[in-house]
């Protein structure tokens, strides 16, 4: 049997800014994936720290992955979000790459996750941004809610990493040295939360 393929969309919490590579959370999960016995290779990511929606569409371009994947991950927004988007412009851009990540899964939505935009207002780089981090919250807040109600349309799977984030983002064992993009093990968390979702969308497929 041939291992499972699994490709990773996303930005800097995908490609794991200021982390080794087996620390992102895809690599992780792929490990553990492989520990409960599935045959998995190790993921191809597309992501890049500080793209939006649109720099992933060209990302991914520029990439150009062949598919099909048995598995494809997204996780996009929040640098929407920090360049002042409304949640009407991402809602389009997300549901477009959504599209898109499908198609890369050979055009099943059950082999799709997606991931909720962790919540940066709640980082000391949030804190001391000057900007009001209970307003990035509310924003971040309904990004997900769009990015959840179109999963739930397209019967896609969303895993909300959100509340944990928000709970334990600003926490510093949960930090790079940036004060800002999450520790290897925030990313270890998100895998954890991520795994029965995988698991249980690679054993359908």
């Amino acid at each position: 049997m041939k291992p499972a393929r699994y490709l990773a969309l996303g930005d800097s919490y995908t490609i794991g800014e200021g982390l080794a590579a087996e620390e992102r959370w895809p690599v992780s999960l792929a490990a553990a994936l492989r520990r409960d016995g599935l045959a998995i290779d190790p993921p191809q990511i597309i992501a890049t720290t500080g793209w939006t929606t649109d720099e992933l569409d060209a990302g991914i371009d520029a990439a150009a992955p062949r598919g099909p994947f048995d598995l494809v991950s997204l996780l996009i927004g929040v640098n929407d979000q920090y360049r002042g988007r409304d949640v009407t412009a991402y809602v389009h851009a997300f549901a477009a790459l959504l599209g898109r990540a499908t198609g890369f899964a050979g055009g099943d939505p059950g082999r799709v996750f997606v991931l909720a935009i962790p919540d940066w207002g709640v980082t000391p780089f949030g804190m001391q941004s000057g900007r009001d981090v209970a307003a990035i919250g509310r924003e971040l807040d309904a990004y997900n809610a769009a990015a959840q109600a179109i999963c739930a349309a397209q019967n896609v799977a969303f895993v909300d990493i959100a509340p944990l984030s928000r709970a334990r983002g600003g926490e510093p064992g949960m930090l790079a040295d940036d004060g800002l993009h999450p520790s290897a093990a925030l990313h270890a968390e998100w895998a954890r939360l991520a795994l029965p979702v995988a698991r249980g969308l690679l054993s359908r497929a």
